[in-house]
């Protein structure tokens, strides 16, 4: 089975294209080394220019400047074709002083993860978990870095079920199965209020922006809006 392509373009006003180009080879070695020794999946990336057609079955990752969500600073989604799409909101991460970079690796490996946003995990106590991989550790500060660029840590299928995984983090900045991670939250399926977001201090995770992979886990499929890109 063919590995699949990730498109990444760049139509933010903020970065040039060169920029974005450069730290393709830092998220190829993390996607292929790193995240494939745990989860492993892998892929092929490029840089796609904003201008080029993207090739048929292609997925793809586009970086922008502001939100079209408050507050969100990357999701991934389904375009009209029915393949995933990832959302990077450079012009926010720079503006709130959060790396692009950690967003960009935070939001490829979820997309490799759960490309359907569809799966979910039974936890060790028994509880249904979105298989999101980076949310739990989510924060800039826990982060890593490769080549002088910045990615995002991840989480190991040990996070959520017994395994033999030598770790429950890359970077081992959780000790215990389904610990989170400060500042990182997790969607946990509520027998009575659906999906829900549960915080490091167990309050309610940050709101999911409409239309990301978080927000459709508590509605209908039927109900789902796919991107016209």
């Amino acid at each position: 089975m063919s590995l699949p392509v990730i498109a990444v373009t760049n139509a933010s006003t903020c970065l040039k294209d060169a920029q974005v180009e450069a730290v393709l080879p830092a998220l190829q070695q993390q996607v292929s080394q790193d995240f494939k020794a745990y989860w492993d999946m892998d892929c092929v990336l490029t840089f796609l220019e904003k201008d080029e057609g993207l090739t048929s079955g292609w997925w793809q990752i586009v970086l922008s400047d502001d939100p079209d969500q408050a507050g969100a600073l990357g999701y991934h989604e389904m375009t009209s074709q029915g393949t995933p799409l990832g959302r990077v909101f450079a012009g926010l991460d720079i503006k709130s002083g959060s790396s692009w970079t950690v967003t960009l690796s935070h939001e490829l490996l979820e997309m490799l993860a759960d490309p359907w946003i569809n799966w979910c995990a039974i936890g060790s106590n028994e509880k249904i978990y979105a298989l999101e991989v980076c949310d739990a550790v989510k924060a800039d500060a826990l982060g890593y870095e490769i080549d002088g660029v910045l990615l995002s840590d991840f989480v190991t299928p040990g996070w959520f079920e017994p395994t033999d995984a030598d770790r429950m983090d890359f970077k081992q900045h959780v000790a215990d199965a389904l610990e989170l991670a400060a500042g990182g939250y997790i969607s946990v399926l509520d027998p009575k209020k659906g999906w829900v977001q549960m915080g490091a201090d167990t309050t309610p995770g940050p709101k999911a922006p409409a239309g990301s992979r978080r927000q459709r886990r508590g509605m209908q499929k039927m109900k789902w809006r796919r991107s016209d890109r």
